[in-house]
């Protein structure tokens, strides 16, 4: 893993954007896998979404096994237990393909991702032989017990009880877990509990224990073609062999998997957010007022535009992010029984970056289903028009796979533990910019320079907060969320950028004068609000004569000319409208 550069390690060092992964780089391969999950969504998911809404009987089923015959189901599985075993890229490509599958995305996501990864990564032989080729097939139907009525964020807070039985052969499982995607028709539930109350555990447990029921399904505000249940575990005895990794280490299960969880919920937010700006486009192209397509107005203009980069922003950041887990995992020797493990010590190294995916994609998919709603006027409010009903399905995302405030507490705490650990160079890196800073910066000349503003910004910000607080720093959730705001901003400005600059050196500066606008508006138009984040911050870290000289650095690092960012949004809406969908 040393090869490899470490997680958040561009926060302080250059990246050279050859070695970065953008979709530029798909493979013929990986283009097919896009025409084969991007057809079936369309063909099989959107044809009948309807039906899918009304909880049809059987449909999601059928759904799930047609992911099956075409390998849509276990890109992330072995081929010795019928999986694809396919590269990271390619599992993001159907990932991001789901994402326009409404709520058959949660389903076949609980099915790939935190359903079956768990056992992939973490069971043994007889466990993968058992369970695996079922769910890639499609037979088994799988669901993730996690969260209880009592505890959500605080995974560890669970009460499920599991107490070994007077022959020890079996444990028996008394508990009751809340929210469970697929529950209705789970053949195989990963069920987290204590062991004598205490040692939090993972288990296996087959969907027709004697003494597992499901309550009614939730009424929910959106993503109702999925199901979500209570599921109620009285006296269900599971067998020893049904233990998943070791008893007392089940959170190493769970925080593994939802690593992963958080990653292609990212990925699932760029398909919905270009299925919103499709429909958003084609409506403001058609819609007449004044005798003119309101695809005409500026304020209309300014809508599709600011949709379209933040999708570019976040499928810059989600397929920077696979290019940074394929490359690594792919260098691994995963052939011993602990292949699995050593698989999810190697995603673990990017947990930082797959939180800031999700935070960034998850709250961009907002806005682009609001401001979709927005530019169908009337017509977004009614349930004939699909972008309605992606409106309220978006809304879970940023609750999904640990809520978004969870994941920007996070970032700086996991940031200060490596640091801590020597890691990362945290300490040298602030050491450095107080060097530059009493050198004198001068103002940022260009897009480059504006992004090292923004590590720099992130960099003085954090370290306030240290003076401040030190180690208690962690206790202070305001703090920290602003910071993780500083380092996402910095992420997404930087993949932006790398992604322009590898594009315009191979193709040159006019096939890529789209991407250019793109990351340009983005980063001019977003620099200034992170200045404002790291101001309203380091006026809670410091105050007098230390806030003053604290002032006065961040505005040396923020000097920069501004761009016509309005004239590049107007050229971005153009071709947007042009295409009548998300172009680069």
């Amino acid at each position: 893993m040393s090869n490899f550069p470490k997680g958040c390690s561009w926060l302080f060092d250059q990246t050279n954007p050859q070695e970065v992964f953008t979709p530029e780089d798909f493979t013929e391969e990986h283009k097919m896998i896009f025409r084969t999950a991007g057809g079936f969504v369309a063909d099989n998911v959107l044809a009948r979404i309807d039906e899918l809404e009304a909880q049809k009987e059987g449909l999601v089923r059928e759904l799930l096994e047609g992911c099956g015959e075409l390998g849509l189901l276990g890109a992330d599985v072995p081929e010795e237990y019928d999986g694809m075993d396919m590269d990271k890229i390619s599992s993001t490509i159907i990932a991001e393909c789901m994402g326009r599958a409404g709520s058959f995305a949660m389903t076949q996501g609980g099915q790939t991702g935190i359903g079956s990864l768990p056992i992939v990564l973490f069971g043994n032989q007889e466990q993968k032989q058992e369970y695996l080729p079922g769910i890639v097939s499609g037979e088994k139907v799988a669901a993730y017990a996690l969260t209880e009525p009592g505890a959500g964020s605080d995974a560890l807070a669970v009460k499920t009880k599991a107490v070994l039985s007077s022959d020890g052969k079996n444990y028996v499982l008394n508990g009751t877990k809340q929210f469970i995607t697929n529950a209705e028709m789970a053949d195989v539930f990963i069920v987290y509990a204590k062991v004598d109350g205490e040692k939090f555990t993972t288990f296996i447990v087959d969907g027709d224990s004697k003494g597992l029921s499901t309550g009614p399904e939730e009424k929910k505000m959106g993503i109702k073609g999925s199901s979500t249940r209570t599921v109620i575990l009285e006296d269900v005895e599971v067998p020893v062999g049904n233990v998943l990794y070791e008893i007392g280490r089940g959170h190493v299960v769970a925080f593994n998997v939802l690593n992963m969880g958080r990653y292609k919920l990212a990925a699932n937010s760029v398909g919905n957010a270009k299925y919103a700006l499709e429909l958003s486009a084609t409506y403001a192209n058609d819609r007449k007022q004044f005798n003119t397509p309101i695809a005409n107005f500026g304020s209309i203009k300014e809508k599709l535009a600011q949709i379209a980069i933040k999708i570019y922003v976040m499928e810059s950041m989600v397929y920077r992010t696979g290019g940074l887990l394929e490359n690594l995992l792919s260098s691994l020797d995963i052939s011993g029984e602990d292949g699995g493990q050593v698989i999810a010590k190697g995603v673990e190294e990017y947990a930082l970056e797959c939180s800031m995916n999700k935070v960034f994609a998850t709250e961009a998919l907002a806005y682009a289903v609001d401001e979709g709603v927005q530019i169908h006027g009337g017509y977004g409010f009614i349930s004939e028009y699909p972008i309605e009903r992606l409106y309220r399905d978006a809304r879970v995302y940023r609750i999904f796979e640990g809520t978004n405030e969870i994941n920007r507490n996070l970032i700086p705490i996991i940031l200060l533990r490596r640091a801590a650990k020597e890691d990362l160079p945290l300490q040298g890196a602030i050491s450095k910019l107080r060097g530059d800073l009493a050198a004198g910066i001068p103002a940022r000349e260009n897009e480059a320079q504006v992004v090292q503003a923004a590590k720099d910004i992130f960099l003085l910000t954090m370290e306030a907060g240290i003076q401040k607080y030190g180690e208690g720093l962690q206790n202070h959730q305001e703090v920290l969320g602003r910071l993780a705001d500083l380092a996402i901003g910095a992420f997404a400005l930087e993949s932006a950028l790398i992604r322009a600059q590898k594009a315009e050196a191979k193709e040159g500066e006019a096939k890529a004068k789209l991407k250019l606008s793109m990351t340009r508006a983005y980063i001019y138009s977003t620099i200034g609000t992170l200045e404002n984040i790291a101001k309203e911050t380091l006026a809670a870290l410091a105050e007098d004569e230390e806030l003053a000289n604290y002032l006065k650095d961040l505005q040396d690092l923020s000097r920069y000319t501004p761009w016509n960012t309005i004239v590049l949004r107007q050229e971005i809406a153009n071709a947007i409208s042009s295409a009548g969908k998300y172009i680069v």
